[in-house]
Protein backbone atom coordinates (compact mmCIF):
# COMPACT_ATOMS: atom_id res chain seq x y z
CA UNK A 1 0.00 0.00 0.00
CA UNK A 2 1.30 3.43 -0.91
CA UNK A 3 2.46 5.61 1.90
CA UNK A 4 0.67 8.92 2.00
CA UNK A 5 -0.23 11.42 4.66
CA UNK A 6 -3.84 11.89 5.74
CA UNK A 7 -4.86 15.17 7.32
CA UNK A 8 -8.33 15.56 8.84
CA UNK A 9 -9.70 19.08 9.07
CA UNK A 10 -12.97 20.82 9.80
CA UNK A 11 -14.02 24.00 8.05
CA UNK A 12 -12.57 26.25 5.40
CA UNK A 13 -9.82 27.91 7.46
CA UNK A 14 -8.38 24.60 8.65
CA UNK A 15 -8.54 23.31 5.08
CA UNK A 16 -6.58 26.29 3.73
CA UNK A 17 -3.96 25.90 6.50
CA UNK A 18 -3.50 22.23 5.60
CA UNK A 19 -3.10 23.13 1.92
CA UNK A 20 -0.50 25.75 2.81
CA UNK A 21 1.45 23.28 4.96
CA UNK A 22 1.58 20.72 2.12
CA UNK A 23 1.75 22.99 -0.92
CA UNK A 24 4.91 21.27 -2.21
CA UNK A 25 3.09 17.93 -2.54
CA UNK A 26 0.27 16.52 -4.63
CA UNK A 27 -2.90 17.13 -2.62
CA UNK A 28 -6.15 15.25 -2.87
CA UNK A 29 -9.01 16.87 -0.99
CA UNK A 30 -12.20 15.12 0.01
CA UNK A 31 -15.13 17.26 1.11
CA UNK A 32 -17.83 15.63 3.20
CA UNK A 33 -20.70 16.63 5.43
CA UNK A 34 -19.57 17.08 9.02
CA UNK A 35 -20.09 14.23 11.45
CA UNK A 36 -21.96 14.39 14.74
CA UNK A 37 -20.78 13.06 18.10
CA UNK A 38 -21.75 9.53 16.96
CA UNK A 39 -19.48 9.84 13.92
CA UNK A 40 -22.40 10.06 11.50
CA UNK A 41 -22.56 12.63 8.72
CA UNK A 42 -25.76 14.54 7.94
CA UNK A 43 -25.03 13.76 4.27
CA UNK A 44 -26.32 10.29 3.29
CA UNK A 45 -24.33 10.33 0.02
CA UNK A 46 -21.14 10.99 2.01
CA UNK A 47 -21.86 8.03 4.28
CA UNK A 48 -22.39 5.84 1.23
CA UNK A 49 -19.20 7.07 -0.50
CA UNK A 50 -16.84 6.65 2.44
CA UNK A 51 -16.14 2.88 2.04
CA UNK A 52 -15.48 3.28 -1.71
CA UNK A 53 -13.20 6.24 -1.02
CA UNK A 54 -11.21 4.29 1.59
CA UNK A 55 -10.81 1.44 -0.90
CA UNK A 56 -9.74 3.90 -3.61
CA UNK A 57 -7.01 5.31 -1.37
CA UNK A 58 -5.08 2.08 -1.96
CA UNK A 59 -4.19 3.57 -5.35
CA UNK A 60 -2.87 6.91 -4.15
CA UNK A 61 0.72 7.62 -5.13
CA UNK A 62 3.43 7.61 -2.52
CA UNK A 63 4.18 11.00 -1.03
CA UNK A 64 0.75 12.47 -1.74
CA UNK A 65 -1.36 14.21 0.88
CA UNK A 66 -5.01 13.34 1.42
CA UNK A 67 -7.02 16.04 3.17
CA UNK A 68 -10.29 14.82 4.64
CA UNK A 69 -12.35 17.96 5.12
CA UNK A 70 -15.64 18.19 6.97
CA UNK A 71 -17.47 21.17 5.45
CA UNK A 72 -19.68 22.00 8.42
CA UNK A 73 -23.28 21.55 9.39
CA UNK A 74 -26.05 21.32 6.80
CA UNK A 75 -27.37 24.93 7.18
CA UNK A 76 -23.85 26.34 6.59
CA UNK A 77 -23.29 24.02 3.64
CA UNK A 78 -26.63 25.00 2.05
CA UNK A 79 -25.70 28.71 2.17
CA UNK A 80 -24.75 29.63 -1.42
CA UNK A 81 -22.17 32.09 -0.06
CA UNK A 82 -20.20 29.63 2.09
CA UNK A 83 -16.42 29.71 1.64
CA UNK A 84 -16.22 26.30 -0.03
CA UNK A 85 -18.68 27.31 -2.75
CA UNK A 86 -17.28 30.83 -3.21
CA UNK A 87 -13.55 30.14 -3.04
CA UNK A 88 -13.12 26.52 -4.13
CA UNK A 89 -16.17 26.07 -6.38
CA UNK A 90 -17.13 22.95 -4.40
CA UNK A 91 -20.88 22.82 -4.92
CA UNK A 92 -21.76 19.32 -3.72
CA UNK A 93 -20.71 16.81 -1.11
CA UNK A 94 -19.12 14.39 -1.36
CA UNK A 95 -16.50 15.88 -3.68
CA UNK A 96 -13.00 14.56 -4.20
CA UNK A 97 -10.58 16.76 -6.06
CA UNK A 98 -6.97 16.89 -7.03
CA UNK A 99 -6.14 20.31 -5.60
CA UNK A 100 -4.98 22.90 -8.11
CA UNK A 101 -6.28 20.93 -11.11
CA UNK A 102 -9.70 20.69 -12.77
CA UNK A 103 -9.84 16.97 -11.90
CA UNK A 104 -12.63 16.08 -9.51
CA UNK A 105 -15.28 13.51 -8.70
CA UNK A 106 -18.65 14.72 -7.45
CA UNK A 107 -21.45 12.93 -5.57
CA UNK A 108 -22.16 9.50 -7.10
CA UNK A 109 -18.84 9.54 -8.99
CA UNK A 110 -17.17 9.14 -5.56
CA UNK A 111 -18.79 5.68 -5.35
CA UNK A 112 -17.19 4.39 -8.55
CA UNK A 113 -14.05 2.37 -7.87
CA UNK A 114 -12.69 2.80 -11.40
CA UNK A 115 -13.01 6.59 -11.27
CA UNK A 116 -11.41 6.75 -7.82
CA UNK A 117 -8.54 4.57 -8.96
CA UNK A 118 -8.04 6.69 -12.07
CA UNK A 119 -7.98 9.97 -10.13
CA UNK A 120 -5.63 8.69 -7.42
CA UNK A 121 -3.21 6.94 -9.77
CA UNK A 122 -2.80 9.54 -12.53
CA UNK A 123 0.73 10.77 -12.88
CA UNK A 124 0.26 14.54 -13.00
Amino acid sequence: MASFEEVCVSGFEEFMKAVEQHKDKTIFAYFTGSKDSNGESWCPDCVQAEPALREGLKHIKEGCVFIYCQVGEKPYWKDPNNDFRKNLKVTAVPTLLKYGTPQKLVESECLQADLLEMLFSEEN
